[in-house]
């Protein structure tokens, strides 16, 4: 199982974690500067009884004048407590030292060369801490080795400080770092409002209330293009849902007239008593009705797909002039009981799925026999406006359609003239149908209607062009 994380859970873990590490670099660097601090006071003042020490031997010219040397070194340690100085001659004899004083081997046999900067820390047997430097000292006495001079300073304050100083910086930095993470939780959730209140509103949008939109005003600007893609989202639903809310109400009217004709004639034939030859025009009528049904079904089946971007297309090579010369020799037939005239003329060629292409020519073809009133005539003409496209202008004279239906001819089951509901055995989809395939080959269709002529026109690739 997933577990999930809040955002505001997750900001504030990590604004605490950036603020911890931060508080604790910051200790680190304070509590060390410190710490270097007093180890530079305790060096100066090392250095400076180092320096006196080094002054007093300097004067010594002879082995009288070193048995005055530690009256000397404790007349200058008059004052510091905690200050202990020995001097130690080249063979190893203590030559002073100041009472208690207890240095280490390591700080007497240093190296010579190495600087008396470098301070020791070490602790005494009775686990006092001191700190102490040494250096080879010159004396007066020609001839004579140096002699060593360790200098040191207890520095148990120093610890007791630095102690209780740490103990207070690091509660500081712990009581710090869970503020900030409190306050990290109340900046997270003070920043995450805007966007709790588009939940908010997102949440009281339903079917009803599709037309309902985010203020992009009123959120932050890190929000805006959310707000705005969440919009365009809802508008794409509304516009979905109201075609779909159409299409179901067109669909339940569209079915309800042949069904209910099956219903009513079935009742009445079972009414009476019928002749065979009754009962088999009454199923002959029935087929009918169901064959309206069926290439209806198939009809919505197919722009179902389309919608869903499920049409399976060929990219083959077509001659427009030799489809329309068999779909016009087609409908030759028809359009001659009609009294209306067939012309055909130009020629082209394009890459696309042969039995798409001929149904949506066919589609307009039909449609526009259909509407051509008696002694008109349907001209298709191929002819190539643009590079790389070639279009197909399908006109039939006849009744102007009023330019407020023209944007609606390609909606489903969308009729100009509502008097035609039912008309024959067209179900209202072919329109929509030819839409669906032109869309699917990434052309394009449009419909003009003036002076008494309607022309449909269907933009398409030419061959050599690439549909992507």
């Amino acid at each position: 199982m997933i577990t999930r994380v809040s955002i505001t859970l997750r900001l504030t873990a990590l604004f605490a974690t950036v603020s911890t590490m931060v508080l604790l670099v910051l200790g680190y660097l304070i509590g060390s500067t410190v710490e270097d601090h007093f180890v530079e006071q305790d060096v100066q003042v090392l250095a400076g009884k180092l320096d006196l020490t080094r002054h007093a031997l300097a004067k010594v010219r002879s082995e009288v004048d070193l048995v005055h040397i530690p009256q000397q070194l404790d007349d200058s340690l008059i004052g510091h407590q905690g200050l202990a100085v020995v001097v130690v001659s080249p063979d190893g004899e203590l030559l002073f030292a100041t009472s208690g004083a207890e240095f280490p081997a390591q700080l007497l046999m240093r190296p010579v060369g190495e600087g008396a900067s470098r301070p020791y820390v070490w602790r005494t047997a009775r686990n006092t801490p001191m700190r102490g430097i040494s250096a080879r000292v010159p004396t007066g006495i020609d001839g004579a080795a140096p002699v060593v001079v360790g200098v040191a300073t207890d520095i148990s304050h120093h610890e007791h400080f630095m102690d209780s100083f740490r103990v207070t910086l690091w509660s500081f930095v712990a009581i710090a770092a869970l503020l900030t993470g409190v306050l990290g939780w109340l900046a997270a959730k003070r920043g995450l409002a805007p966007l709790n209140a588009m939940k908010q509103k997102a949440e009281s949008i339903t079917a009803q209330r599709l037309h309902s939109r985010l203020a992009v005003d009123a959120v932050p600007v890190e929000l805006a293009d959310l707000a705005a893609t969440l919009n365009d989202m809802l508008a794409r639903l509304e516009a979905s849902f109201r075609r779909l809310s159409d299409f179901s109400s067109d669909l339940a009217h569209e079915f309800r007239t042949p069904i209910s004709n099956l219903m009513t004639q079935t009742q009445v034939t079972l009414s009476l008593p019928r002749t065979l030859d009754e009962y088999r025009e009454v199923l002959v009528s029935n087929i009918e009705e169901y064959e309206r049904l069926s290439r209806m079904i198939a009809d919505m089946l197919f722009l179902a797909k389309a919608d869903e971007g499920q049409i399976v297309r060929t990219q083959e090579r077509l001659d427009l002039a030799v489809l329309i010369v068999d779909l016009v020799e087609f409908y030759r037939l028809a359009a001659d009981e009609k009294g209306v005239a067939l012309i055909h003329e130009g020629e082209g060629a394009i890459r696309g799925d042969p039995l798409m292409i001929r149904r949506a020519i066919s589609n307009l073809l039909s449609n526009a026999i259909r509407h051509t009133p008696p002694g008109g005539r349907v001209t298709v003409s191929i002819r190539t406006p643009e590079t790389g496209h070639v279009a197909i202008d399908i006109a039939n004279t006849g009744e102007t359609i009023a330019t407020e239906h023209l944007p609606r001819l390609f909606d489903r089951f969308y009729r100009a003239d509502p008097s035609r509901t039912g008309e024959g055995s067209h179900s209202g989809l072919g329109l929509a149908i030819v839409k669906s395939i032109v869309e699917a080959h990434r052309g394009r269709v449009s419909v003009r209607s003036e002076n008494g002529v309607t022309c449909f026109s269907v933009w398409l690739f030419a061959e050599g062009e690439a549909i992507h």
